[in-house]
């Protein structure tokens, strides 16, 4: 085997290896929230389980008081914004979802949904900002730059925000 052959075959083993391992579960900003987060606050897995009901109102005070108690949480910061957006009030979840990125930069949750956060409010060129750092922050494509990808097609072509996104 020459010496390019191994080389192109190492660098193959590393990304099928890193797309198969992509780390735990909520570090990166992924949806899914970490196990450990869930287990070490209660009102964390509430909150989640409500906003998953639909039951945003509900789901905003145990919130506020996870990131009372934990304020580098950003996947708590993350569902908050989530959780206020979705109760009608795009403008008040962006400073939220700022939150959330300020801790941890690379939160694609939390790119996608502040940029459809300010799609809400029709600010189309900070909704392609946050897509263009969710280019940048997903090796392939993910799910969380094709659905923000996809809001800002719609809103481009209707000059609709985005109403039935997660």
């Amino acid at each position: 085997m020459t010496r390019h052959a191994r080389w192109t075959l190492a660098l193959v083993a590393v990304v099928v290896t890193a797309m198969a391992n992509p780390g735990p579960s909520g570090a990166d900003g992924d949806r899914t929230p970490a196990p450990a987060a869930r287990a070490q606050d209660p009102s964390y897995a509430q909150a989640v389980n409500a906003i998953e009901a639909g039951q945003f109102k509900t789901a905003i005070p145990l919130l506020e008081g996870v990131v009372a108690r934990d304020e580098r949480n950003a996947d708590a910061y993350n569902w908050l914004g989530y959780a206020v957006r979705k109760d009608g009030d795009p403008a008040r979840a962006i400073p939220i979802y700022q939150k959330a990125l300020a801790i941890d930069p690379k939160h694609r949750g939390a790119h996608e949904y502040i940029g459809e956060a300010y799609l809400m409010i029709g600010d189309l060129a900070s909704a392609k900002q946050h897509l263009a750092r969710l280019d940048s922050l997903c090796f392939f494509s993910c799910g969380e730059y094709r659905d923000l990808k996809k809001a800002i097609e719609s809103f481009e072509r209707t000059g609709t925000p985005p109403t039935s996104q997660r």
